[in-house]
């Protein structure tokens, strides 16, 4: 604090109570000076005297406030050494220890055990026939295998119900029920047919959805890519058999080069051939095979597009059962068997989520003074608590493990571990950030 303007602080106030013996002496002195009469004293004599008496106590009373400021600064200063070496708590400084509303786009693979590239893939045996003629589920270890979870599902759907049986459904078909659903999820409100810009309206197509949890927010746009081998020959119920080429396609979104479209459900991206390390494949003029809805974590495949170009050969035939999803599911795992020139790898489906994570941070000053004793039982010994060690006296150290997080009632509400202990001394001080996210 400025002691000048303390003191003029003290000078301002009124003057309550008594005053030092001497000032009222030399005060009672000048009074009664005053009052005696003395007719040959001259009235500026008088005047004089009174003068000099308030300067005197003008002077004392200074003096006496600079000596009570001293004392003030001096037992503050105390305090705060006393209360920095036995501090417990230290309040945060919200303006500047506390950073609030602080919000990155965090990226994981999506597959389980971390794997980068999906390479084996299982159909779940836990499924019904029914439920298989809507749907497959692909794990990526043998059901009966210890870990193995669904991490995609596969489906086909049909606007008018073909490539599914629909007797004694009331011809509500398997594939019209699944085209029916991702319209209604995936289309806006008024629009009742996909439109790919590989063959414009189409009647039929193809479903990847990605298990819910394993994309969190979102799957990351540019950064799956998908596999795919081409058909030679299928039965009719692609639950037979299904025999694969030797072709092998890469399909990714083009959000390298577009900033997509916006629909009612979301961002939406066009699917081209490619792969994440090159590109678009002929850039130029892409071949379209469908479309990516990121935040559905749903790629929609184009049934003509896959029949042109990889020969899928899909059963659309009026109430005839084609299971064409498994031929997709063959398409897919079928690719595996094969080395990726790029990569000297075999073929994998590569995919990653993406989700917005919002943060605050908490700066932990520790200044040196702060801090370097501990309540450990340990770290005293005797009935009077002295030091244990005894090259900690009059040279304490400690060892930071833990920051806790209190509320203004002192209640724990987090904890944060340091990786290895910190030490901390008065030769030593420490700055430790913690991170909440949200």
């Amino acid at each position: 604090m400025k002691m000048n303007n303390f003191i003029k602080k003290l000078k301002q106030q009124p003057r309550h109570g008594g005053v030092p013996s001497n000032l009222l002496a030399a005060v009672g002195a000048a009074n009664q000076a005053s009052r005696t009469p003395v007719a040959a004293t001259p009235a500026p004599a008088a005047a004089g005297i009174a003068g000099a008496a308030a300067a005197a106590a003008s002077q004392q009373v200074q003096q006496l406030a600079q000596q009570l400021a001293n004392q003030m600064v001096a037992e503050m200063q105390q305090s705060q050494v006393l209360a920095r070496n036995g501090r417990v708590f230290t309040k945060f400084d919200t303006v500047n220890d506390v950073v609030s509303n602080q919000i990155e786009v965090v990226t994981a693979g999506v597959w389980s055990d971390g794997i980068a590239s999906l390479t084996t893939y299982f159909t779940s045996s836990t499924q019904t026939n029914t439920q298989r003629t809507y749907y497959v589920d692909v794990a990526q270890k043998d059901p009966a295998a210890t870990g193995s979870a669904v991490q995609f599902s596969l489906a086909f759907g049909h606007a008018l119900g073909s490539g599914s049986d629909s007797q004694g459904q009331l011809n509500d078909a398997a594939s019209k029920a699944i085209y029916s659903q991702y319209r209604q999820l995936l289309l806006n409100p008024n629009d009742t047919r996909f439109t790919t810009a590989g063959s414009g309206s189409t009647d039929y197509v193809y479903v990847v959805n990605f298990k819910r949890d394993r994309i969190k927010e979102r799957l990351d746009a540019g950064n799956w890519e998908l596999p795919l081998v081409a058909i030679t020959s299928r039965a009719t119920n692609a639950t037979g058999s299904v025999v694969t080429g030797s072709g092998v396609i890469k399909l990714i979104d083009d959000s390298s080069v577009s900033t997509g479209t916006l629909a009612d459900s979301g961002k939406v991206y066009n699917i081209v051939s490619g792969s994440i390390s090159t590109g678009i494949y002929n850039s130029a003029t892409p071949t379209y095979y469908g479309l990516s809805y990121p935040d559905h974590g749903v790629l929609v495949l184009d049934g003509k597009m896959l029949d042109q170009q990889l020969g899928f050969a899909t059963n659309t035939g009026s109430s005839s059962e084609g299971n064409n999803h498994f031929v997709l599911f063959h398409s897919i795992s079928g690719s595996s068997f094969f080395t990726d020139p790029q990569t000297s790898d075999p073929y994998g489906f590569q995919a990653r989520n993406s989700e917005k994570v919002t943060s605050t941070h908490y700066f932990v000053r520790i200044k040196n003074a702060e801090y370097n004793f501990s309540n450990n039982p340990s770290y005293v010994t005797g009935s009077v608590g002295q030091i244990a060690e005894t090259t900690f006296v009059g040279d304490p150290k400690t060892y930071i493990t833990t920051v806790g997080l209190y509320n203004d009632t002192q209640e724990l509400l987090a904890v944060a571990k340091l990786s290895k202990p910190l030490l901390k001394s008065f030769q030593r001080e420490a700055l430790i950030r913690v991170k909440l996210d949200f």
